[in-house]
C-alpha cells in the first residue's frame, strides 16, 4: 500500500539509493518463480534496512521471515566481517531459492538460515542481537516481541514490517480478522513498554523502529 501520492513515491525513488543488480536480479526471480511475491521487500525499503544497518553496524543480526532473502542481504551489507545474521523461515520450500543467493553473496559465511517455528528456535540461539527485524507472520508478532525483548544488547534495535496492514488499523475490524488485531496489540504494546522507544513510519505498509533503552 501506498500512502504517499504515486508521484512523491516517484519522485523519493529516483533520489535515493539505487537496488544493486544483484539484488535486481534476487527480485526479479522471486516475482517470476514465488507466489506473494509482494512479501518481498524492494528496492526502496532495501536500501533503508541497508543503511540502518549500516548505522548501526551490528555484530548480530536476527531476522525473522526470510521469504527469498531479499531482505537478509540488505541488513548484512551492514555486518561487520565478524558478524553474523541469524534468520528464520517456517518455509522449508523456499531454503534451496535462499540459499542459491545467499552462498553466491559476499556474506555466505555470515548468514545462519534456520527452517521451523521462530518461537522454538530463537531461545536456542545463544547470542544477544544488535539489530532485530520481523517480518513474518503477523498474529505472533507480540509473542516474537516477548522473546527477543530479553535477548536485545542495550541500545539495540527492533524492526517490524507491515505494521500499518494496508491500513486496517485505522479501521473497524472484524471479529475474525486475527492479523489485524494482533497487530494493534502489538503497535500498543511498543508504544507503552517503558523498557523501549519506538516511532513508526509510513514507508511501503508501515516500518516500526523500536530502539531498546
Amino acid at each position: 500500500m501506498h500512502f504517499l501520492p504515486e508521484a512523491i513515491d516517484q519522485y523519493i525513488l529516483e533520489h535515493s539509493a539505487k537496488e544493486p543488480e544483484f539484488l535486481a536480479k534476487l527480485n526479479r526471480e522471486t516475482n517470476q518463480k514465488v507466489l506473494q511475491p509482494r512479501m518481498l521487500s524492494g528496492n526502496y525499503q532495501g536500501r533503508i534496512l541497508s543503511l540502518i544497518s549500516k548505522i548501526i553496524a551490528p555484530k548480530t543480526i536476527l531476522e525473522i521471515g526470510t521469504y527469498t532473502g531479499y531482505s537478509a542481504l540488505c541488513l548484512a551489507e551492514g555486518l561487520p566481517k565478524e558478524g553474523i545474521l541469524h534468520t528464520i523461515d517456517i518455509n522449508e520450500e523456499l531454503y534451496d531459492f535462499q540459499q542459491k543467493y545467499f552462498q553466491a553473496s559476499e556474506y555466505k559465511n555470515q548468514i545462519k538460515q534456520y527452517i521451523g517455528d521462530a518461537q522454538e528456535i530463537i531461545p536456542q540461539i545463544e547470542e544477544k542481537f544488535d539489530l532485530v527485524f520481523i517480518d513474518a507472520d503477523k498474529p505472533n508478532y507480540p509473542a516474537y516481541f516477548d522473546l527477543i525483548i530479553e535477548k536485545m544488547n542495550p541500545g539495540g534495535v527492533i524492526l517490524s514490517d507491515n505494521v500499518l496492514w494496508s491500513g486496517k488499523v485505522v479501521e473497524p475490524v472484524k471479529a475474525e480478522d486475527e492479523s489485524t488485531q494482533a497487530l494493534l496489540k502489538y503497535n500498543k504494546m511498543l508504544a507503552e513498554d517503558e523498557r523501549v522507544e519506538t516511532v513508526i513510519l509510513p514507508i511501503r505498509d508501515g516500518l516500526t523502529l523500536t530502539r531498546v533503552k
